[in-house]
């Protein structure tokens, strides 16, 4: 099994950031809350690997 990468891994990690803001310009907060849940599956399902999805689970819910 794979190890959920924890490294930084993603290019132009500022343009992702404004992409992530400009995705929620204009919704309220129930929108907002479901774009994110539309994006979580979408990307989830990309990712396909329960046992990465549940590292990141983990880690999400118990990181401080």
């Amino acid at each position: 099994m794979q190890n959920l990468i924890l490294e930084p891994n993603l290019s132009s990690t500022d343009d992702f950031y404004q992409m992530l803001i400009d995705m929620h310009q204009g919704l309220d907060d129930a929108e907002s809350q479901l774009v994110n849940a539309k994006l979580i599956l979408l990307l989830s399902n990309h990712i396909g690997d329960i046992g990465i999805l549940r590292q990141a689970m983990d880690i999400a819910r118990t990181a401080k």
